[in-house]
C-alpha cells in the first residue's frame, strides 16, 4: 500500500477511472463505489464482458476496447483474474497511473508484474473510502 501522501497525490492526478467488473445492481459494492466516483467528478468508464449501459454510460467489453486513456484501473474481480487484467493494463498506451484492487482483493503476481512495468498498485483497499478519507 502506498503511504497516505503518495495515495493522496495519486488520487489528485486521476481523472479517468475504468471499473473492471462494473455492475449497476443496487446493494453491490461495485455499484456504490462506481456511483460515488461519478458523483465525485471522475470520468468513469464501466468495463464488463457482458453488461451494457452500466450507470447509463457506454460499457466496454475489455480494457483494450476503451477508446481513451485511463488513469486508474479499479478492479472488482476475483484475485485469480488479476494477473490477466494486469497484463491488459500494462498493454494500454499510455499506461495508467495505477491498478487498484478493491477491498478483499490481492494478487502478489499482478502486483509484481505491474510494479516492474512502472505502474503503481493498490491492493485490498476501497477507492471510495480512500478518496473520501484523503480528499473528501
Amino acid at each position: 500500500m502506498l503511504f497516505d501522501d503518495e495515495l493522496k497525490a495519486l488520487l489528485e492526478k486521476v481523472k479517468t477511472i475504468a471499473i473492471l467488473g462494473a455492475k449497476d445492481r443496487p446493494g453491490q459494492a461495485v455499484n456504490t463505489v462506481g456511483r460515488y466516483l461519478l458523483d465525485a467528478g471522475f470520468d468513469v468508464i464501466p468495463v464488463h464482458p457482458v453488461r451494457t449501459g452500466v450507470w447509463g454510460l457506454p460499457t466496454y467489453k475489455s480494457l483494450a476496447d476503451v477508446p481513451r486513456p485511463v488513469d486508474l484501473v479499479d478492479v472488482f474481480r476475483a484475485p485469480l483474474h488479476c494477473l490477466d487484467h494486469a497484463r491488459e493494463t500494462a498493454a494500454l498506451n499510455p499506461s495508467p497511473l495505477c491498478f487498484w484492487m478493491q477491498s478483499g482483493i490481492t494478487s502478489p503476481e499482478a502486483t509484481q508484474f505491474l510494479r516492474a512495468a512502472g505502474i503503481a498498485v493498490v491492493q485490498d483497499a476501497c477507492a471510495m473510502v480512500e478518496h473520501r478519507r484523503l480528499l473528501g
